[in-house]
């Protein structure tokens, strides 16, 4: 097992990256009273649920469980009330532990709720998914959709402590996974070329589902997020960074419907549109925008989107979070392995990199 943390001074709390990880005595210090609401899907509940449920009972603890539906198309405010109301009719107040166990979606709504019941409780992550363990999971953003755009309604939230057992990726579909290393690809094109080239020698084998390479990729994705959040944990500045991809991604999301696209998927090609508008602006090279969708396919993810109307496009990027006093602001690569946050570009080039990486109507 290898342990990393993030560093938030009094909130400091742990990640714990391994295979078959022990809950009972990993959690044990982490679960503060002696009630835990497990919030899960339909997908995660037959597969781990009665092995965390047996691990909590046996600290003595009065465990209940809400399981939702699964499914991006959930992650809305219907569904986030179903956890309040597992909370409150299970009698439970501000001694509670709300546990995440399942993929992005119930991290961020499980953490949502934990944030809000009777103003704040305690919050645990699981991540069974590749994409959670390596993004969703670390960092304390919360949140849900909303129709006008994603993770617009939402809370930061820190939890006490994050598992990621390996072992879980064992039952993970193959998009997925592909998907999760959407997330990995990420923190190498935005800040690490070492780790780029790492990917590169290694991307077949991680998409093979090699454990210990897995494990070594979560483990460098996580070192990334918990340096950034411990350096700006509201997103003021740096963490912005971490969106690579994600306002052109989030477009495509909203735009086809949540769900139709996986997360991973949709930031793929945004990845590619940002790299794309990067070398129109001169900042990357051709060679070096070819690289990113070389191993982006490696990976078994899409480098282009089903055709949107363009005006459509634009103004589901008019909603991202990253607008700033009515201006877009993008993340973009001064290189690889360097990405900045910036509002200084050609709209029209911009418009360009969107259309070229579209699939002809």
């Amino acid at each position: 097992m290898q342990t990393l943390h993030v560093e938030l001074g009094d909130r400091r709390y742990p990640i714990f990256i391994g295979s078959d990880l022990n809950p009972e005595s990993l959690l044990e210090p982490y679960i503060k009273g002696k009630q835990v609401m497990i919030v899960t899907n339909t997908t995660v509940a037959p597969l781990y649920l009665e092995h965390y449920l047996t691990a909590i009972e046996a600290l003595g603890k009065k465990v209940a469980t809400c399981i939702l539906p699964d499914g991006e198309k959930y992650k809305n405010i219907e569904h986030l009330n179903l956890i309040f109301d597992a909370l409150l009719k299970a009698g439970f107040n501000r001694d509670a532990t709300v546990l995440a166990l399942g993929g992005g979606v119930i991290g961020d709504m499980a953490g949502f709720a934990s944030a809000c019941f009777q103003r704040g409780v305690y919050f645990i992550q699981v991540p069974t998914t590749l994409l959670s363990q390596v993004d969703s999971s670390v960092g304390g953003k919360t949140g849900i959709n909303h129709p006008l755009g994603k993770n617009m309604i939402g809370a930061f939230q820190q939890p006490q402590v994050v598992l990621a057992d390996m072992s879980q990726l064992s039952t993970l579909p193959d998009r997925e996974l592909s998907a999760g290393l959407a997330e990995v690809i990420k923190y190498a094109l935005l800040g690490d070329l070492d780790f780029l080239i790492w990917l590169e020698e290694n991307m077949d084998a991680l998409v093979g589902r090699d454990s210990a390479l897995l494990a070594e990729a979560v483990y460098r994705s996580c070192a990334h997020k918990a340096r950034i959040v411990a350096n700006d944990e509201k997103e003021q500045g740096e963490r912005a960074l971490l969106n690579l991809g994600h306002t052109f991604g989030h477009a495509i999301e909203s735009y086809l419907g949540y769900g139709i696209w996986l997360h991973g998927e949709a930031v793929a090609t945004g990845m590619v549109m940002a790299a794309d508008l990067s070398q129109r602006l001169g900042w990357i090279s051709v060679k070096d925008l070819e690289r990113t969708k070389k191993i982006i396919q490696r990976a078994h993810l899409p480098v282009k989107c089903p055709a949107i109307p363009l005006d459509e496009f634009l103004a589901y990027m008019a909603h991202d979070k990253k607008v700033l006093n009515g201006q877009l602001r993008l993340v973009l690569m001064k290189s690889l392995g360097q990405a900045v946050i910036t509002k200084e570009f050609d709209v029209e080039l911009m418009k360009q990199a969107i259309l070229a990486n579209q699939e002809k109507a």
